[in-house]
């Protein structure tokens, strides 16, 4: 039997401003928790009454597959692992139709992270075989919008979700690091390209680069831009430390997560169109679902301070969550495109669901991350048992995170509910408390968040 590996993580709670406080208070982890299910719970009755739209090796289902992948973690519950298990099962475990085409390979990103848990070599047999090549090619073709290139490079921005993330969670699944490589050496192909290092976004293609919205300004796409900052977040979610490339990586996230904050619109949304959000008046979930993901994941990893984005990401989610329909459909999602274009309420689609999970998913954490005299406590299960185990919190830990903290002041609650989960404190020879201790239980996969609070002064 593996044994299974938790990791345990104590957040710092950092000051706010109090227009920034007051907009977090009004974000709950229950709230955050109950909206992301209500959604995937809509998305997945509608694929299994109404049918699919788009195959299900598609790039629109693969970003689907990505945020179901967090929900079904923080969910912890494998009912929604083994829906993405039968998608795997279904396509045979294969790829698309077109080899190079980053778009087909998408949905590589969900059998890595499958195979990650489950360690079934089906899962990723035909991905592999396929990125093996990919590592071995030159790829020296310029990236110019003819003759096909983007069914051989990553020539099109929206590839940078498509693509590197399926590489680099195959580097984490196997071992690998040619993957990751490859995919830095790809992502600075097209970044060359592709970027503007004036406006710090990206360009869809080459055929925008002189293009002008009806205000004058660049075609800077919204939902371009945000496969960007996803696939950027995802890579550096598994790129090591110590790789030569990921401070390089990080640089380009802060200066795009800057450009973003600053042009974010008063209703809280990104527009279709970035630089000229007056021609597409409606706001527009995918590409803001992207952004939300990127900027609350760089928060909770301490790469953007939290006092300058957490009103960013705290409008972005209020955005988001008004566009749910009461049935739990998301709405003001552009349909499949390669520009900005008009969006309305009833418009929804797969990829845009993805987003919006990924982003609760950081959302959630963060949310519980910055309460005041807590330290979040995070349970992961990362094999295919289901465990019941128990959970060590060094008091070491507790009292760098929690000022005052005391035996007899302090409670445990699952952050998700609130509800008090008993615990024990654990004593050395001097009779000083040594850990917190406590049980929990966790689906094979799933995650489980906690808080430890005190009570009392």
């Amino acid at each position: 039997m593996r044994k299974s590996t938790f990791l345990l993580f104590l957040v710092l709670v950092f000051n706010n401003t109090v227009n920034a406080q007051s907009e977090l208070n009004a974000l709950r982890a229950d709230s955050i928790f109950h909206q992301m299910k209500r959604v995937a719970d809509w998305q997945w009755k509608t694929l299994d009454t109404e049918g699919w739209k788009n195959p299900k090796k598609d790039w629109t289902s693969g970003a689907m597959y990505a945020g179901m992948v967090a929900w079904a973690k923080v969910a912890n519950d494998e009912t929604y692992f083994k829906k993405l298990i039968q998608v795997g099962e279904d396509n045979k475990w294969k790829v698309g139709k077109y080899r190079h085409f980053a778009d087909d390979y998408c949905v590589g990103q969900l059998y890595s992270q499958l195979y990650t848990i489950y360690k079934d070599p089906r899962y990723i047999e035909d991905f592999k075989t396929l990125a093996d090549t990919i590592a071995m090619l030159p790829h020296t073709e310029g990236l110019e919008w003819k003759n096909g290139i983007h069914m051989r490079e990553w020539a099109w921005c929206d590839a940078l979700f498509m693509g590197p993330p399926a590489l680099a969670y195959l580097a984490e699944a196997t071992g690998d690091l040619k993957y990751l490589d490859c995919t830095a050496k790809l992502w600075w192909k097209s970044t060359e390209y592709l970027y503007d290092k004036d406006e710090h976004l990206y360009y869809r293609d080459s055929r925008y680069f002189n293009k002008k919205e009806k205000n004058g300004a660049k075609v800077f796409w919204s939902r371009g831009n945000g496969w960007v900052m996803g696939g950027l977040v995802r890579v550096l979610s598994v790129m090591p430390k110590n790789h030569p490339d990921r401070e390089k990586f990080v640089q380009l996230f802060k200066d795009m997560s800057a450009k973003v904050a600053s042009i974010q619109q008063p209703d809280g949304s990104w527009h279709a169109s970035l630089l000229d959000p007056t021609s597409y008046s409606a706001k527009e979930t995918s590409g803001t679902g992207f952004f939300c993901y990127a900027l609350a994941w760089g928060i909770n990893q301490g790469l953007l301070p939290y006092k300058k984005y957490s009103s960013v990401v705290a409008k972005a989610w209020d955005a988001l969550t008004t566009s749910i329909h009461p049935n739990g459909k998301l709405g003001f999602v552009q349909a499949q495109g390669a520009a900005p274009d008009k969006v309305t309420y009833d418009d929804t689609d797969v990829y845009g669901v993805g987003a919006f999970l990924l982003a609760g998913s950081e959302m959630l954490r963060m949310t519980i991350d910055q309460e005041k005299n807590t330290a979040l406590v995070v349970a992961i299960n990362s094999t295919a048992s289901e465990k019941n185990e128990k959970v060590t919190v060094e008091w070491s830990s507790v009292v760098s995170q929690i000022k005052k903290a005391k035996v007899k002041a302090l409670v445990v609650e699952d952050a998700i509910t609130g509800q008090s989960v008993p615990f024990e404190y654990v004593y050395n020879k001097e009779s000083k408390p040594e850990s917190i201790v406590f049980q929990t239980s966790l689906t094979p996969g799933g995650n489980k968040l906690f808080k430890i609070k005190r009570i009392s002064n």
